[in-house]
């Protein structure tokens, strides 16, 4: 299989990350399908789709013809086997839960065509989570997009040791084609590159909030003035999603079973009362 033979693209879920890959995919050309099983989900995202084109062309970032010619491309439904049928790329972009994902990749496996490759866009969860849920090991791997898919140029693509050459070489042709940068990581290890990097960060600043040794605040204050950082970790957090934050942190417990590796009081505090950041409106700053 070649990049040149995939026509259409299919992605699995219609948050956060998943409405935005397909929106980029169908700006780069693809016919793409966006699947959820929340009607909601699917409407928020053809929703952000009919805004964000025209505001593109309005601010003279997108031509006209690029704008219809994506949205076109762009389709939303709830019915995973009709989605992924005859797709040549799948890309998993569901909540940050094994079995959820297992049980996806299974459905994905049975109803796609033999030759479509399997990845998912899990920033911690490695592909030989969910191979075996799978007839194609060697078409399965991670693709990781960075928040928000849209803008960030970065792409993890992560073999994991069922993967074929064949099946990396095409996904970091993909991502080019996409308007993305790959970076290749050759061995699956937990957080890959960059998550690693920046939950030792994250980690470090709860820690510092947590014990009362400076706001939240003034530590994102002193790693933006200080470090350099567009961004604090905290509101980085806020924007990415205390609740996947917090998955991630109980993943890892469950994983290694080490007390160092649960989530710290100030996040499970968050979690519990729903305030997940931008996306509740409320995290450690208020969107209201």
């Amino acid at each position: 299989m070649k990049v040149e033979d995939i026509k259409k693209i299919c992605v699995v879920g219609a948050g956060n990350m998943g409405h935005q890959i397909s929106l980029n995919a169908a700006i780069q050309g693809y016919k793409t399908v966006c699947v959820d099983v929340s009607q909601e989900a699917l409407a928020k995202a053809q929703a952000f789709t009919d805004k964000y084109l025209p505001e593109r062309v309005v601010k003279g970032k997108m031509s006209q013809a690029v704008a219809e010619a994506a949205r076109k491309n762009i389709s939303f439904i709830t019915n995973l086997a009709e989605a992924v049928k005859d797709a040549g790329f799948v890309i998993e972009a569901a909540t940050e839960k094994l079995e959820l994902k297992r049980n996806l990749f299974a459905v994905m496996d049975k109803n796609a065509p033999s030759h479509a490759i399997l990845a998912t866009n899990s920033s911690f969860i490695a592909s030989s989570k969910v191979v075996d849920a799978t007839s194609r090991p060697e078409k399965v791997l991670n693709m990781h997009y960075f928040n928000p898919a849209l803008v960030m140029k970065v792409v993890e693509v992560v073999k994991g040791p069922h993967t074929s050459e064949e099946t990396v070489q095409v996904t970091m042709d993909l991502c080019r084609r996409l308007d993305k940068t790959p970076v290749l990581i050759t061995k699956e290890i937990y957080g890959f590159v960059v998550n690693r990097i920046l939950m030792a960060i994250n980690d470090e600043a709860l820690y510092l909030a947590e014990h009362g040794i400076a706001s939240v605040e003034d530590i994102d204050a002193a790693v933006v003035g200080a470090l350099n950082h567009p961004m604090g970790p905290f509101k980085l957090m806020d924007l990415t999603g205390l609740d996947l934050y917090y998955y991630i942190k109980q993943g890892r417990f469950e994983e290694t079973g080490k007390p160092e590796d649960t989530p710290v009081p100030l996040l499970e505090q968050k979690f519990k009362a729903g305030e997940y950041g931008q996306k509740t409106r409320k995290g450690f700053y208020n969107y209201k």
